[in-house]
């Protein structure tokens, strides 16, 4: 192995637990059922539901971009020994 598949592994390793966290921290979404209605669940006020969606937003768009740079650094760590071979 080459230091560069170590450096790629490492990466690849902390992308995909950092991944993996934000996927954990974010809300499941629920669904607007007869349950919801009587358990007071559409009795929010304005700003809470904002800020909830505002946070779920943000957090939907770094695991989107962090999504993407594991998969270029997987491609990555699998072509760069194609072409530094000897």
């Amino acid at each position: 192995m080459s230091v560069l598949e170590i450096i790629g592994g490492i990466v690849i390793l902390l992308i995909s637990i950092i991944t993996i966290i934000l996927c954990l921290s974010q809300e499941q979404k629920t669904q607007d059922s007869m349950t919801a209605a009587l358990s007071g669940g559409s009795a929010e006020s304005f700003y809470g539901k904002n800020e909830g969606r505002s946070k779920e937003a943000i957090l939907n768009k770094i695991t989107r971009a962090l999504a993407i740079i594991l998969f270029l650094a997987i491609l990555a760590v699998n072509i760069i020994p194609i072409f530094t071979d000897k």
